[in-house]
């Protein structure tokens, strides 16, 4: 396969997943858009229906595992091109995607270090008492939001990387 070609492809890996990915989090502030505490009724069961939990499952890993495909091929974008390592360490006009790598990586960081592992408890794919639950609700809650916000900054310094460096 040729560069080009590859390039295509990674182009195109990287913006449907980054819509998966970022889309997921969008629809999350639409259909929350304010923090509403998690409720737990003490006479239900701590046990969800496998069907339900599957599809719960399978709802939050496609979306996990998008960012992981939107920063792979983001970073063989950038190496194919030679410019992975001045991008990272903010150098000369590359600096500029550079920004928005690092604001994608700190997104990654976030989704999986600290929204996940409580989103797992909240969603009882952990066991954890009531209190924990409630407590990690509004971790995701705001995990997510932050999310959210960086994707602004993240757009702008991904597309000014190419179309607007007579900003910088």
């Amino acid at each position: 396969m040729s560069w080009t070609l590859m390039d295509i492809a990674l182009r195109w890996l990287h913006i449907v997943f980054a819509l998966v990915w970022i889309g997921h989090n969008y629809a999350n502030v639409v259909k929350t858009p304010r923090f509403i505490p998690l409720r737990i009724d003490p006479d239900e069961g701590s046990e969800q229906s496998s069907d339900l939990t599957r599809r719960m499952r399978l709802e939050h890993g496609t979306f996990r595992y998008a960012s992981l495909v939107v920063l792979a091929s983001g970073a063989l974008l950038l190496w194919n091109r030679g410019i992975l390592a001045d991008s990272l360490m903010l150098q000369g006009h590359h600096a500029v995607i550079g920004i928005g790598a690092w604001i994608g990586i700190i997104m990654v960081l976030n989704l999986w270090f600290v929204l996940w592992p409580h989103q797992k408890k909240v969603l009882g794919f952990v066991a954890a008492p009531a209190a924990e639950r409630v407590r990690c609700s509004r971790i995701t809650f705001l995990s997510s939001r932050t999310n959210t916000i960086l994707s602004f900054p993240l757009i702008f310094f991904m597309a000014a990387g190419s179309h607007g460096l007579a900003l910088f």
